[in-house]
């Protein structure tokens, strides 16, 4: 944003072009959606640079879990639009007879997005996506804790899409202070409960409605019997991806006492086949975003004994990937939301007591469960609450495009992809239409 564009011109100029009217024409949302892919196409190795800088991202994280991921977003997106946005038609009472209901939905105006720096690209731009294929115009806000990233999406987004349409704000507390200070209609944002609190009360000045995507402890349960090699292996990948710092990643482990010391010992062999004996020399293990939060994680490497990792460099932003056992439950690594690479693990007496314990605390993003058991599977989804569950597989909910991805209570509100994005950037709209004659 130029010292001549202030956010309130911003704004101003944005909801202008939405007013022409021609964002809501399903060519126009199309085209806008086929100029955000050019724009990771074209522009992905540009974007996979600054991701490296910002997080030591390797070029095939940043693809796989940034670029790619939101091209397909996108893809799908184009695919079903039309039909998405068919009016659906709605029955009548016999009172009305002859009459006919249905709905639309409309474009909701100019939205703000809000950006986190732990996926900087992919928490911009799709929901940006949404936002576009519902019809709207979007101030977008990258996160200056990933610098590099944000000057490389300042420079490519005015590249491709239209200034009137789509405006990138960058900066840190104050200019987000400015923007929330302007009536949007709708605000979009992803990061910690904290500033979700900020932008809640920014937004309930002008009753602007909020999606908020946070975090929280997300939990995983391991059941007994499990092959606990191939359960390791992939709370491993899940964990340690992006050096731990993804919202949904497992934050702790729950397994009773007997299954817990060969669950860590497959663990740390876990650890060392994928990033092998030394991981601040794997090409595919990245580093903490700055020194704030590294020394914040320094202090919750003693929460528990260590079973590998523990390695720390404070000038590199390096922790080994590190996993944790006889943790207490009051420990200080299980008071707060850990986004990073330690994974403590945790005893309790079975599943009575595994879902009191994940019942006892806020809800979280997402819940991991590993077991072959019918009936534990099915307890731990009806008797807990969470924005999500994944059955023998963390993260990868998120890949599924026709599922909604949203937090609940402490986690957050609302959800997007896919044809949700489309609901959440929408107002569907009731019409009845009654004959004169």
């Amino acid at each position: 944003m130029t010292a001549a564009a202030t956010p309130a011109e911003v704004v101003a100029r944005l909801r202008a072009a939405f007013r022409t009217g021609r964002t809501r024409d399903l060519d126009w949302r199309t085209d806008q959606l086929k100029r955000l892919r050019a724009l990771l196409t074209e522009g992905g190795d540009e974007l996979a640079d600054a991701l490296h800088a910002d997080l030591g991202k390797s070029r095939k994280e940043a693809y796989r879990t940034e670029i790619d991921f939101t091209i397909r977003e996108i893809d799908h997106t184009l695919e079903r639009l039309a039909g998405w946005l068919e009016p659906a038609p709605a029955p009548v009472p016999d009172v009305l007879a002859g009459a006919s209901a249905l709905t639309v939905q409309d474009p909701l105006g100019v939205v703000l997005v809000i950006a986190p720096w732990n996926y900087p690209v992919q928490l911009l731009l799709a929901p940006v996506a949404g936002a576009l294929a519902a019809g709207n115009t979007v101030v977008a806000k990258p996160s200056e804790l990933a610098p590099a990233t944000s000057a490389a999406l300042a420079r490519l987004i005015p590249r491709h899409l239209d200034p009137d349409v789509v405006a990138v704000v960058e900066g840190a507390v104050p200019e987000t202070t400015a923007l929330l200070a302007e009536r949007f209609d709708h605000v979009f944002y992803t990061g910690n409960g904290t500033v979700g609190r900020i932008v809640m009360a920014a937004a309930a000045k002008h009753l602007t409605p909020v999606t908020l995507e946070l975090g929280g402890k997300s939990p995983a349960f391991v059941d007994r019997g499990t092959d606990l090699g191939t359960v390791a292996s992939r709370l491993v990948s899940g964990k340690f991806l992006n050096t731990g710092q993804t919202c949904v990643a497992p934050d702790y482990v729950l397994t009773d006492p007997e299954t817990a010391p060969a669950l860590t010992d497959a663990l740390a062999a876990a650890v060392e086949e994928r990033f092998g004996p030394d991981a601040s020399q794997s090409p595919e293990y990245g580093r903490i975003v700055n020194e704030r939060h590294f020394d914040r994680l320094v202090k919750l490497l003693d929460s528990g004994r260590t079973v590998t990792g523990g390695a720390h460099d404070r000038a590199t932003k390096y922790i080994a990937p590190t996993v944790l056992a006889d943790v207490s439950p009051d420990s200080p690594v299980m008071g707060e939301e850990i986004f990073g690479p330690i994974l403590p693990v945790l005893t309790v007496d079975g599943l009575d007591e595994a879902i009191a314990f994940i019942d006892g605390r806020d809800k979280p993003l997402a819940l991991y469960a590993f077991t072959t058991d019918p009936a534990v599977r099915e307890r731990l989804l009806t008797e807990t609450s969470s924005g999500g569950v994944g059955m023998g597989l963390p993260l990868a909910h998120l890949t599924v495009s026709d599922l909604p991805f949203g937090g609940v209570g402490e986690s957050g509100m609302g959800n997007y992809h896919g044809r949700y994005s489309l609901e959440t950037f929408s107002h569907r709209k009731a019409v009845l239409d009654v004959p004169l004659g």
